[in-house]
Parts: C-alpha cells; structure tokens; sequence
C-alpha cells in the first residue's frame, strides 16, 4: 500500500484525475477507488478541498462548444431591418455627395454596432451563465451534508447520489446500488438499461458497456438509487473523449423529401432550396428566433422600413421625383425618423437584467419566453412538501451551495394497534435524535384528548421496547424500508442525507436507537438487503426485500418491509398485528374502518400519515427480476406514522399576496386530504370560512384525485369552481387540471420535481422546476425555483410584471417618438421655398441625434425601472394584447402628433411669427444668409423635439398617473414634493434625462459643428418658445391622462382597466 501512496502523490500532480488511482476503477474495489482519491464514503469531500480541485481539474463540462462568439454578435447588430435603414441612408448621402451627413450616419451606425454588440454580448453571456446554472444538476455530499450544485462544479473525488430520473453528470464507481439500471445507449448503443453492481470487480481490458460497476455521464437513471464516487470529469470522461472526435456541425439546410426508395423528383430539391432560403432570410432579419416578443419586435422593424421607403417616396413624389440632392437628402430623413434603431438591443437588455435580478431572488430562468408570461400568469398549481412547507431541503443552484436551508419535517405521531400511541416531544434540531422526549398512551389518536402530552411522563426507549415485538417490527420497517443516512460527523453535529420524509422516518427509528447503519454495517450485520422497490408516484408505495443474518432458526428468513400511502398500504394487507405476541388477525372492514378514523385524527392536526406493514417472504418466481405485485401483497399492518411539516413562514404572506394579484393558488399533492386541508387554510388557501359557502362550492374546494379523475371533462367543467386542493394526486391528475384551467381560459402555472411531472410541466403555459427535482423535470421547466420556496414564485411573477410594464414603456417611448418625427417631417413638405424645394424642419443629423441620445439611453432606463409599488396588487395582464394594447397605441398617436403640432408650431413662430416667411434657397444643404432664419427655425425645432422625447421618458413611467403624483399621499406638502424623490429613484434614467438636456447646447453654439453638420444655427429669444413648449407638451400629456382617468372611472374601475393598474379587457 505504502508504494501505491507514493504513486498517488506522483500522480496527483498530473491533470488526469484518473492517473491517481493504481488501476482503472473498474478493476478495483470500490474502498480503494474511494481511498485512493482521499475521499470519505460517509461525508465525502470537504469544502475547501472540493474547491482546490476546481481549480486543478477545471469545471466538469466538455470543451468545444462554440459558446457566445463576438463575431456573431457584431454581424447579428449590423444584418438587422433597424439598421439596415441607416446602412442604405449611408450609401445613398455617400451618392449624391453629401458627406456630412454620410460621414455622420456611418458614425452613428458605428456607435450603434460598437454599443448594442458590447451589450448583446454581455446580455448573451449572462444567459450562458443562467443556462449553466439550469444544466443538470448533482446531489453531491460534502462535509456529511447532501447538497444540489451545478454538475459543471464536480470534481473527482466527489461522492453523488443517483436516483430514478437523473441524468448521471460524470463518470462514476458506483458504492452502493440498489436495483440500479442505467440506459446507456448514447454511449454504448445498448438499447436495454443496464442493472449495475458496486461490489464486481473487472478486468482492465473491459469494455464500457460490461462494466457494471461504473456509471457515465451522460447516460440516465432508469431504476434504483446509487451512490459513487466521481472518478472523472469533462473532457476525462468516456462521453468526452468521444467529444473530441466529433467535428460536425448542425446543419441549417432544409433535407430534401425522398420517396420510398430514395429518390426525389426536381421540384423537391427546389422546395427545399426556397426553404432554406427562407429560413436563411428569418435569421438575418431575426424574425424567425428569440422570444415571441423579440419576433413580435424583429417583424414591427420589417414594417417600418417598409414605412420609411414608402415615407422617402411620399418626398420624392410631393418634389416631382427630383433628383436634386437636397429632395434626397429630405427623403433620407424622413425615412430614419420612423427607426428605433436601439429596440431590440434595449429589449435583450432589458430581458437579461431581469433575469439576473431573478437569479438573486432564488429563480434561475431557462427560457427567455417565460418572462414575458409570468405576468400573465391567472392560476398556480403547487406541490405542498417543501413547497408550501418547510420539508428538508439542502442547498441551491446557485453559487454558494454551502449554505443550506433545514426545514423541520419530523415524525410527531405514531400509533401501533397492538399498544397505543407514541408522541414526540419538541426538538430545537429536527436531525438530532437526542432531542424531544417520547410520550406513550395506550389509547388510540381519535380517543386521546387535546392535552393528554402535558400530563404523560416521557420514558426512555429501553423501557418502550420492552417487551415490544411489534413496536420493534415497527421500528424496522421505518428504519430498513428507508433510503435516507444519518449519521453524526466527527464535530458531534448529526448530519442527514436523503428524502425530507425518509430522513424524518430515520430520526425516529434513531430514538430508539434503531438507526439503519446498527443493522446493516460492521462486522457481524443483523440485516442484509436483497431487493427494493423505490417509492413511485402512481402506487405511492416504497418495499424492501431484507434477509435476517442471526443464527436463530425461525429468524433466518427474508421479510418484506413496506411503507405508503394508509389507502394504498390498507389494499396490500389482509392482516393487522392487534395483539403483541399473537398471530396476526384478518383485516375487517371494520378494523379498516378503525385504522381511517384514527388516520383521519392524525390528519386533522396538520400531519402527514404514512402506514408500514411487513411479513415474512419467500420468493415463488423463478426469474431473476422479482414481480412487485408478487412482493407487495398479503402484507400485515402494523400501525400509522404521521409526520409534522409545517408550512413555511413566508407560505401564508405569499399565498395573500398572490390572491391581492388576481391569481388563484391550487395545492396538489400526493397527501391525505385532511392533512392538505388542514396546510391549506393555514396559509390561505381555502377560506376560512367554508362552513358558510354553497354546499356545492365547498365540495368542489377540496378533493381527492380519484374523485376529480371519476369527473368527466363536462363535469368539471360544470363545477362552480375548479378544486383549490387536490389531494392523494397522480401525475395524470396534473395535466386534467391544467386543461381544466386551459378550458376556462386561465393562463397557468405548474411546480414539479419528479420524472412523471414532465407531462403536466409540458401542459402548462409556465412551467417551473425545483432545484433538487429530477432532471427530466428540470429539462421540462421554463424556470427554476433553487430554493423550492413557493414565495420565490411570487418573485418570478413580480419580476416577470416588472419586465412587462417596463418593455411596454420604453416601446411607447421610442415609438412616439418617430411618430412625432415622421409627422413633423411629411407635414414640412408643405415648406417650399422659392425654387419649389421642400425645406425641412429637421435635418437628418438633428435626427440621429434625437434617435440616438434622446431616445436610447432613456429608453435603457426605462427598462430599469423598478417595479410599482402596486405591480402586485393589480390583475394579470392579456398576454393576447401583449405589449401593443390599444391604449399604449393611442397614447402612441396621440402624444406623437402632439409632439409634431408642437415642434411645428415653434418652426412656423420663427418663421412667420417673428420673421418676414422667407424660407431662402439650398437651405438644406448649406448656410447662407438667407438661411438665417430657416436654420434659427430648425434649432429651436430641434431643442423642441429632444427636450419632448427627454420629458416623455418621465411622463411615461406610469401610463395613468400624473407624473407630479406617481405616489399620492394624504399630505399636501408630501405630494407637492414627491416627484423630484420619483426622478431620482431611477438614477439611470435620471442622468440619461440630465445628459439629453446638457448635450443640446454644444451642438447649438459650437461653431462648424452647428451649421455645417446640423444644419442650425445657435438660438437666444427662441428659448423662450422652448420653454413655453416643454412646458404645453407636459400639460398636453397631463390633460391626456386625467381624461383616461375620468373615462375609465365612469366606465366601471379605474383600477380593473388601467395596464398599469389592471388590464384591459
């Protein structure tokens, strides 16, 4: 051994994680594997030394992903319709020799592709870090604690837990398996899964698929649980040495459609050639990728160009189709003022900022789509345990997976037929054994009275189990028919690993010093296991084949230990130990009678009830493969467990604050009912009041998945509401409720973490994972919650509204604002000067500058507002009318002509109202003297326009509210004062405001830069037009939104109608 030390040291040195074991896994025992790799079996690595290996080995992710590329990113801002306008305005000022304008458009384009590349970039690189964050995952143990963490952060070394569903993150030496099948078939192309083994041992020169001992990643978990140990990782791994032989690349050509025997006619080539096209036409336009919205968005950008050349047409043809310079300069403007050049880069920006802030609030978001339906959500649909309440849960997805968050879910209750009912005391720790007294009463729960625990004595286990073979074959079915650990680590701390139910099932049998590793570990084990049947949601039973190892005869037998659901355990029994020390009595139907009431004792006071049967076993099958059916039949009952979860602190708060936004909440959960109503109305779920509901309604309330499944869809339909609590519930229960909701027009949400939920996850309109569900689940989400907190729900739709409301504000912005210019510019075809030549009232240059630093970057700023104080206590919103409601698009029009009017009007003062109307000649092109005054004109035009578009920034923050009171109070003083605190609390948007309006004079007073490229001339008594016009546009746009006020007031509720406050109908 000592040598073999002396190896390891040498070869830990090389970046190979395998090169530090003294032979292939697979050809050695796996306590050597676990040895050789420092590792421990119990509590796995530490944390520090988890992370040092990080940085040897480097993340577990295989390499030669093309990843975020810049280059892409560039090419994707310049081939886009915005652009693509401002591109052909180039070429065309390049033409006809105007090369200012040329040389500032290509400045503008420049900028435009240097800042929205520099921001896709970051927004795309944020979201490969969320969908990393979101890759499958592994339940690791470090430190004597089961953690969920990113597969990306294993190391070799590393001691995972597998069950049913996941997918198998690196390539492991299994420890320990139970009935454990993988389907290997990406790997090795087997097409049946394959049973493991953790104690073969082979030969070096085996092939992956006959090593039975070994795990890889990528293949899944079909059956069983496991434990390894990581023996490599990334590019180390069978599946990435394969990797590095795989050069192809996806291609992006429509196939040809062949006949039978192969061959296809011409016109299928020509189809698939047109196709491809197409599709390559979609990407360059970006219509055909991204969320519904980012096309919704590409495909408005398609139609205002369209609009732009139609607008440079309606120029050219009020000119006569002239092919003088200055009637193309003229067209030129008239088409940029209908482009958001930075729509699309403000909406990426927007979507990645949110998703961010999403992860801080414990939600990693998958798909950018959900964001824009979380907002809309109506229903939600929730798992109890460990959702709604506490349960057990370690860790998250996200970076610091150390910090664990311990629910509470222990074993409260127990009643044993054959003796009476045992009691757990208070425990200040739910995983230390030592903690809470045991109470014992001899009668059964539903005769005991409210406050029978505070006159018992407690007693010591010893004296409990005395004399008590059933409390004992109790004990065993609750510590052996258990899939959990735990265990206490070398600083006395007790640390627990497994299913919160399963764990709290272990703490109890530990009590009585019955801890599963007493049984089956050491030299001498009492208990050998032989076969399990892991827990499976549609049969809500878990069995466990285990042989006694004593010498004693009559103890030398396999027996059965079993555990479930009382109504599933129940119909697998036909006895009941009644009586200690005699032979078992039939199951009546009036013992089954006795057994519900009692359950529905325990139910009643919030707690979870399982039952556990046993009998002794021999197995009548010749197969290797042992039939459930056969294992889980004619069992003996031997008592109910019920186990306390209470709800999580925040549960009740979120529960009401999902109700005060509109949204109805449904539990659906595999428990008793009782217990799922008695959750239910602590949090708020069902009303406290439901003596006093319709008979009818308050039947439909609650229900069990049997009843609802019995329901045909016209039947649930007609109920006068759809069940608040589905209890004992099957995964096909899930999707019935979903198209229930779908049918009444809900817009739904559905939790789920188990591989039979992916079908009701799919169903859904927003699906939602747990961080410590299985992959498959996680693969079918749209979010995830890392925390599995039903309150982080909230968040997601909080934040969802937020980036909602704020993308319908920054479009409102943008768009008005090329509305008031395109308006301003057609209406100023009517200017003709004395050669018959439209003069403009604002030069190209001026609207650039306006698009450019007017519009963008408060346009940015809006997206950052911070949600409204009431965006959560308004109704979900129309995902129908999505962003372009119809009062969004008639505030559009009307604040853009009031801006034109506006802007109009100050051209026409200078000109005709304080000058003698003379429009000069060539004015659009150069300075003279008689271009004084149109130029004087256009400067004030222009301070006009981006002193509007810089004031709406702030008018648009709320669509009703004035701006002066965004939050009134019942204090003068307060309101009088409050919006100068509601500007400042967006500091973005605030300096992107303050800046617009600075910038304006260097390019009024600086010469050259005025005249020769902005085509105006520094201004002094004009301001005070300018100032007169702010002032009218504000009180325009006020006067606007108290009319909205009073209409929608009169019309039945401000606040069921207002977007900002409701949403329309």
């Amino acid at each position: 051994m000592g040598t073999n030390d002396e190896k390891n040291q040498l070869a830990v040195q090389s970046n190979d994680s395998r090169s530090i074991l003294s032979a292939p896994a697979y050809a050695l025992p796996y306590d050597r594997v676990v040895r050789q790799l420092s590792t421990n079996v119990d509590d796995g690595l530490h944390n520090a030394e988890a992370e040092g290996r990080l940085q040897k080995y480097g993340t577990n992710e295989l390499e030669g992903g093309s990843g975020v590329q810049l280059w892409k990113v560039i090419l994707e801002q310049i081939f886009n319709a915005m652009v693509l306008v401002l591109i052909v305005s180039m070429i065309v000022s390049f033409a006809i020799q105007s090369w200012i304008e040329g040389g500032v458009i290509t400045t503008v384009i420049a900028l435009n592709v240097i800042v929205g590349s520099y921001q896709e970039y970051g927004a795309e690189k944020t979201m490969d870090s969320l969908r990393s964050l979101s890759s499958p995952s592994a339940t690791v143990v470090r430190d004597g604690k089961s953690f969920v963490i990113p597969s990306m952060k294993l190391v070799p070394g590393d001691l995972i837990e597998l069950k049913m569903g996941d997918t198998i993150p690196a390539d492991v030496r299994l420890v320990e398996a139970k009935n454990f099948e993988a389907d290997e078939a990406l790997l090795t192309g087997e097409s049946l899964p394959v049973a493991k083994s953790a104690d073969s041992i082979f030969d070096e020169d085996t092939g992956p698929g006959d090593r039975l001992n070994m795990a890889y990643s990528p293949t899944t978990v079909t059956k069983g649980r496991a434990l390894g140990v990581v023996i490599a990782t990334g590019m180390m791994t069978e599946i990435g040495q394969i990797a590095k032989a795989l050069q192809g690349k996806e291609s992006r050509r429509r196939p040809v459609k062949r006949a039978s025997n192969g061959k296809a006619k011409l016109h299928q080539y020509v189809r698939a050639y047109i196709l491809t096209v197409w599709d390559m036409i979609n990407r360059f336009l970006g219509t055909s990728g991204g969320t519904p919205l980012q096309q919704k968005l590409a495909r408005l950008a398609l139609l205002l160009f369209v609009v732009a050349v139609v607008f440079a047409i309606i120029v050219e043809a009020s000119n006569r189709f002239s092919n003088n310079p200055e009637v193309i300069i003229y067209a030129v403007a008239t088409g940029l003022s209908m482009i958001p050049a930075s729509l699309v880069v403000v909406l990426t920006i927007t979507m990645a900022v949110g998703t961010r802030i999403m992860v801080q609030r414990n939600v990693i978001v998958r798909k950018l789509d959900s964001l824009e339906a979380l907002g809309a959500v109506t229903n939600i649909c929730s798992d109890k345990t460990g959702t709604i309440t506490q349960g057990m849960y370690h860790s998250s997805l996200g970076e610091d997976f150390t910090k664990s968050s311990t629910g509470k879910m222990v074993v409260k209750r127990a009643w044993i037929p054959a003796h009476g009912t045992y009691s757990v005391g208070q425990s200040s720790d739910p995983l230390n054994p030592d903690e809470g007294s045991l109470l014992f009463a001899p009668e059964e729960p539903s005769k005991l009275k409210g406050d029978w625990e505070a006159d018992t004595k407690p007693q010591h286990y010893s004296d409990l189990l005395s004399n008590n073979n059933t409390l004992k074959n109790f004990l065993n079915v609750a510590s052996l028919a258990n899939v959990s650990k735990l265990h206490q680590n070398a600083g006395g701390e007790w640390t627990a690993q497994g299913d919160p139910t399963e764990i709290g099932f272990m703490v109890f049998a530990s009590r009585f010093d019955w801890n599963q590793e007493r049984w089956v570990k050491g030299e001498n084990p009492t208990w050998q296991s032989i076969y399990e049947f892991p827990f499976d949601s549609d049969i809500k039973k878990m069995s466990v084949v285990f042989r006694n190892l004593t010498k004693d005869s009559e103890s030398s037998k396999e027996w059965v230990f079993s555990k479930g659901a009382v109504e599933r355990i129940l119909a697998s029994c036909d006895s009941i130990a009644m009586h200690e020390d005699e032979e078992a009595i039939p199951l009546t139907d009036e013992i089954k009678e006795r057994i519900l009431t009692n359950m529905e004792a325990l139910a009643a006071g919030g707690l979870r009830v399982l039952s556990l049967a046993y009998k002794p076993w021999t197995s009548t099958s010749t197969s290797t493969e042992i039939p459930r059916s056969e294992v889980e039949c004619d069992l003996t009952f031997l008592g109910l467990i019920g186990l306390y979860d209470p709800p999580r602190p925040e549960s009740a708060g979120a529960v009401a604050s999902c109700h005060t936004a509109g949204i109805n909440v449904h539990m659906v959960t595999g428990d008793h009912p009782a217990t799922a109503q008695a959750i239910a109305k602590q949090v708020g779920i069902l009303p406290a009041n439901m003596h006093l509901l319709a008979a009818d309604v308050s039947t439909s309330l609650v229900m069990t998945a049997s009843q609802f499944d019995r329901l045909s869809d016209d039947e649930i339909d007609a109920l006068p509401s759809l069940p608040l609590v589905i209890a004992r519930c099957a995964p096909n229960t899930k999707v019935r409720m979903i198209s229930a909701l779908h049918r009444r027009r809900a817009f739904s949400a559905m939790t789920g973490d188990g591989v039979n939920d992916s079908p009701s996850l799919k169903a859904a309109d927003v699906s939602i994972g747990m961080g410590s569900g299985s992959d498959v689940a996680k693969s079918a989400s749209a979010i995830i919650l890392t925390d599995n907190n039903f309150a982080s729900i909230l968040n997601a739709i909080e934040e969802g509204r937020r980036i909602f409301s704020n993308i319908q504000k920054f479009v409102l912005h943008l768009l008005t604002q090329n509305i008031g210019q395109a308006c301003t510019l057609l209406i100023g075809l009517a200017f003709k000067d004395e050669v018959d030549m439209s003069v403009f009232p604002l030069s190209p240059v001026e609207i650039l500058w306006i698009i450019m630093i007017a519009s963008s970057f408060p346009a940015m700023g809006l997206g950052m507002e911070p949600a409204a104080p009431d965006s959560m206590t308004r109704p979900p919103h129309s995902l129908k009318a999505g962003v372009f409601t119809w009062e969004v698009v008639l505030d559009m029009l009307v604040y853009g002509a009031w801006m034109a009017v506006l802007c109009l009007s100050s051209f026409i003062l200078v000109i005709w109202g304080w000058s003698n109307g003379d429009l000069g000649v060539n004015c659009n092109d150069a300075y003279s003297a008689r271009c004084d005054d149109v130029f004087g004109a256009r400067a004030t035009g222009f301070v006009c326009m981006t002193w509007f578009s810089l004031l709406l920034a702030w008018e648009v923050v709320h669509l009703r509210r004035s701006f002066f009171l965004l939050h009134p109070s019942p204090s003068f003083r307060h309101n009088l004062t409050q919006w100068t605190r509601d500007v400042w609390a967006n500091r973005f948007l605030f300096w992107a405001v303050v800046a617009g309006f600075i910038t304006v004079f260097p390019v009024l007073y600086i010469p050259v830069i005025n005249r020769k490229v902005f085509k105006h001339e520094s201004i002094d008594w004009e301001w005070g037009i300018v100032f007169i016009e702010s002032v009218l546009f504000v009180m325009g746009i006020e006067t606007w939104k108290w009319a909205k006020r009073v209409y929608f007031r009169r019309r039945g509720g401000d606040r069921a109608r207002d977007p900002e406050e409701g949403v329309a109908n």
